[in-house]
């Protein structure tokens, strides 16, 4: 693919893309903050489980 054909590329998907309204924003803000709450039980959990392991309490 050479840099003209990428430049065409980006063009189009400009050109399709829009700003979100409102609720599509609100939606992605809370699908963004379940994801960050998820990795953070997850993370929990994990030093959890290894520090039940290893007896290193805290």
């Amino acid at each position: 693919m050479t840099v003209s054909e990428s430049l065409r590329s980006m063009g189009k998907v400009l050109k399709l893309s829009r700003k979100p309204d409102f609720d599509e924003l609100k939606l992605s803000i809370k699908i963004c903050f379940l994801g960050m709450i998820a990795v953070g039980v997850f993370g929990f959990v994990i030093q959890l489980i290894s520090s039940l392991i290893l007896g290193v309490g805290g």
